[in-house]
């Protein structure tokens, strides 16, 4: 009996560090994947154990969170530009979320929306030089100001509810790629066709 239970151990240390190891290795890409048609299975009698999780355990679940500050700074800078256009900011990250219902924040990244209305939404030119009058005001804003890391400006150009055109510009990408450019090079450098 005792090298039965030995054995079921075994094949639970076993398959625990199998899956801790995949769990440090990163999927294959497309050139780098090898197809095999080897297939592994493994049986384990009876499931590790546990300990149960205690007061300080917690469960992430990914949220945002409003940005008051930044968003009244950014709709205020945009507004300057176009008063009927608008700009707001949002944090993006985890709230671990406690067994007693409290949570705290962790801040992957900031990110901001700009809405623009817009008469013609094939105007690439247009667009581009919206984005390049906004990027630089998120750009200029003090680094200690961003929480986590800079995330992306979604544009939303807009003629109705149901007619818009999304363009979603990666902040630092823009910072090292696009500054100085405009129009419809800026715009279709930054958009993809739904």
């Amino acid at each position: 009996m005792s090298r039965k239970r030995n054995i079921a151990v075994a094949i639970a240390i076993s398959a625990a560090a199998g899956f801790l190891a995949l769990q440090n290795v990163s999927a294959p890409t497309p050139d780098s994947a090898t197809q095999t048609s080897a297939t592994v299975e493994l049986i384990v009698t009876e499931p590790p154990v546990t300990e149960a999780s205690g007061p300080n355990q917690c469960a992430f679940v990914w949220a945002y969170h409003d940005a008051p500050e930044l968003t009244e700074n950014l709709d205020a800078a945009v507004k300057a530009i176009n008063p009927a256009a608008s700009g707001r900011a949002q944090l993006f990250g985890e709230d671990c979320v406690y067994a007693d219902g409290h949570s705290t924040f962790g801040t992957k990244e900031t990110d901001f929306y700009v809405r623009a209305p817009a008469d013609d939404l094939t105007n690439e030119e247009a667009f581009g030089n919206w984005i390049a009058q906004v990027m630089p005001i998120v750009a200029q804003i003090p680094r200690e100001e961003i929480q986590g890391n800079y995330g992306f400006v979604e544009f939303w150009f807009e003629k109705n509810e149901a007619e818009h055109v999304i363009v979603r510009v990666p902040i630092q990408k823009y910072m090292d790629e696009a500054q100085g450019k405009t129009g419809a090079e800026l715009f279709l450098m930054f958009y993809v066709a739904p």
